[in-house]
């Protein structure tokens, strides 16, 4: 029987505290090991947003580390297993074979206009550019070269399993993640006889990369996921597919076509 180092992220709602302490006692009670610092995968209890801080965690460490969701409320696109089903998900770690399903992630670099260094960061859901209460006015450039001035709310760029998430309200398509691309999509752009856009989501193949440049200003809020970068002179924000990939352990994953039924249109 595979012994496995696991870490155990959990959200702060009563019913994940509760499964979180009982996976403690079934993951010692067979052998395993639990270790925050170097585990082999990480089993987050929640919901969507408890695994995309977990990946937040272990970002640096995806070479090494798989992830595993259970989810304590409505189902989610990261999450696989029920809180009454923690008997049945130890059982599968006992036997496990080191099998895995990867998903594209997001390459987000910040890029400022007064002297400070680049930031960057791993999307796994999408990343958005917005202005405070003013027009954004932005050149986009896909691989260096000029392909519209977007004028309107923002812009959001999301990965295939973020597709489902705010790029799917502001009328993004939904990807599958096999796919290796990521998609951009206009929040509330002005069209009309002066300013045009394409004013439809494009996605953008692995290859390529897209560059978004910023008037100068100061009111700039720009998202990693769950995160807000809200800094001083944002010069341009470049996306690209990362070489890092997110692997999730596969002995129970759901289909993804499945996950979006159920999300969104429930049964049939």
């Amino acid at each position: 029987m595979k012994k496995l180092k696991v870490a155990v992220i959990h959200s702060h709602v009563e019913q994940s505290l509760q499964a979180a302490d009982r996976l403690y006692q079934l993951l010692k009670q067979s052998g395993h090991e639990i270790d925050r610092d170097n585990p082999d995968i990480v089993i987050s209890i929640g919901g969507d947003g408890t695994l995309l801080s977990a990946f937040h965690l272990y970002n640096h460490k995806l070479d090494r580390v798989r992830f595993l969701g259970v989810h304590t409320g409505h189902l989610g696109f990261y999450t696989d297993w029920r809180d009454y089903e923690l008997e049945e998900l130890v059982n599968s770690l006992c036997n496990d074979q080191e099998k895995s399903v990867s998903y594209p992630l997001l390459d987000v670099r910040i890029k400022y206009r007064n002297g400070k260094p680049d930031k960057h960061f791993l999307a796994l859901n999408e990343s958005t550019i917005k202005r405070g209460s003013r027009t954004m006015v932005a050149d986009v450039l896909i691989k260096d070269e000029m392909f519209e001035r977007f004028r309107g709310d923002g812009l959001s760029v999301s990965t295939p399993t973020g597709s489902t998430a705010y790029n799917k309200s502001v009328g993004g398509a939904v990807l599958h993640p096999s796919i290796n691309a990521f998609q951009l999509a206009e929040i509330a752009s002005l069209n009309n006889r002066v300013f045009r856009t394409l004013g439809s989501p494009i996605v953008v193949a692995q290859q390529e990369w897209v560059e978004i440049q910023l008037q100068n200003s100061t009111d700039y809020l720009v998202t990693i996921d769950q995160f807000n970068i809200q800094q001083d002179e944002i010069k341009s924000v470049e996306y690209k597919i990362a070489e890092e990939r997110i692997h999730f352990a596969s002995y129970r994953h759901m289909h993804f076509w499945h996950r979006v039924r159920d999300a969104f249109i429930g049964e049939v």
